[in-house]
């Protein structure tokens, strides 16, 4: 039996990733890692949580002692690692955090790798997911992202995992670890904490509380709904090539205005308010310091050699989110009590 360990697992990604392979491979046996900071949440495996294929460890990458023994002991075949520190906003404010999770805890997976695996790399796979802010700002409305972009970080956060990202590639360039690596765009969909802009704005719409919008609202990003990350994921462990690094995208630009006021019109329907009643809780908030104006990836690469391509249109993908949310409030409401009140009212509430 394979032993596959995914890094991160109770986290938005992660979890969606965990419950793909643990129900669709019964002959690997699913480790979850994860130090359950504040946007980890076991919750989001229950449905997985008895599976004779899947155990649950609850671990730091940053404590490379551990990791070593955790590598010594179960003896891991392949490793899926999402574990990050993955919000701008905090990295603005805490960069060392960002350092010390995104780059030394990469480091230590590749080195614990790299020494229980002894040079014996047959069957075995490191496979690093990232992002696609580690290629900077589009100014030309016609370009994207492709595999060969240089990368032009510019924030801690992206700072950040573009180190990881070179860590990766310098181990199998030095010692020969095989690696993948995927960069993907911005993610939406169930599990999401609501820190990021989808989930923070069905919270608040269900509140009636303010809609904080960075600026004009005229940042552009490209969505893509997690589970058809997740699938792609499983596409890459299995089926791409050792060095390669391929993007994950869905053709799907939206201005952060446009899609929120989308986003109000989908609660104001379900919710049975008024028409352009949530449009009204809309508040321009003082913009992030560096905010990039644009990303958008080019996914050719891993739609033209690995078949993958995404499956939902995004007003569908959307529609889902929020019918997730709405049946899950008991979740939500969880997820945002304690320290989640103090960092929002902090981020948004004085700007």
């Amino acid at each position: 039996m394979k032993k596959i360990l995914i890094t991160g697992g109770a986290g938005f990604i992660g979890s969606h990733v965990v419950r793909l392979f643990v129900n669709k491979y019964p002959a690997y046996h699913i480790f979850n890692l994860d130090a359950l900071t504040y946007a980890g949440n076991l919750a989001n495996n229950e449905d997985v949580a008895n599976a004779s294929n899947y155990t649950f460890l609850k671990a730091d990458i940053t404590d490379a002692e551990h990791i070593d023994q955790l590598f010594a002991e179960h003896q891991f075949d392949g490793v899926l690692h999402l574990a990050a520190e993955s919000h701008v906003d905090r990295s603005i404010t805490d960069p060392l955090a960002f350092v010390k999770t995104n780059v030394i805890g990469t480091v230590n997976l590749l080195q614990a790798a790299k020494k229980h695996w002894a040079g014996n790399f047959e069957g075995k796979r490191f496979y690093h997911i990232s992002t696609d802010e580690v290629y900077g700002e589009l100014h030309n409305p016609e370009d994207f992202f492709t595999e060969t972009t240089p990368y032009d970080p510019r924030s801690p956060y992206s700072a950040s995992k573009a180190s990881s990202d070179h860590f990766v590639r310098a181990f199998h360039e030095t010692y020969g670890l095989p690696v993948v690596i995927t960069n993907c765009s911005n993610n939406y969909g169930p599990n999401h904490f609501p820190e990021k802009l989808i989930p923070l704005m069905i919270n608040n719409i269900i509140q009636k509380k303010p809609l904080p919008v960075y600026g004009k609202g005229e940042n552009v990003r490209d969505w893509l709904f997690v589970i058809d990350h997740a699938r792609a994921i499983d596409t890459v462990y299995h089926n791409g090539k050792n060095g390669e690094t391929y993007n994950i995208g869905g053709f799907n630009e939206w201005k952060n205005i446009d899609l929120v006021h989308l986003l109000c019109d989908i609660m104001d329907q379900k919710l049975n308010r008024p028409a352009g009643d949530s449009r009204k809780l809309i508040t321009y908030v003082t913009d992030r310091a560096g905010h990039d104006l644009r990303y958008a990836i080019d996914a050719h690469k891993i739609m033209n050699e690995l078949g993958w391509e995404p499956s939902l249109q995004f007003e569908e993908g959307l529609n889902k989110t929020v019918d997730w949310y709405l049946a899950n409030e008991k979740w939500l409401q969880e997820v945002t009590s304690g320290n989640y009140q103090n960092y929002y009212q902090n981020m948004y509430q004085n700007r």
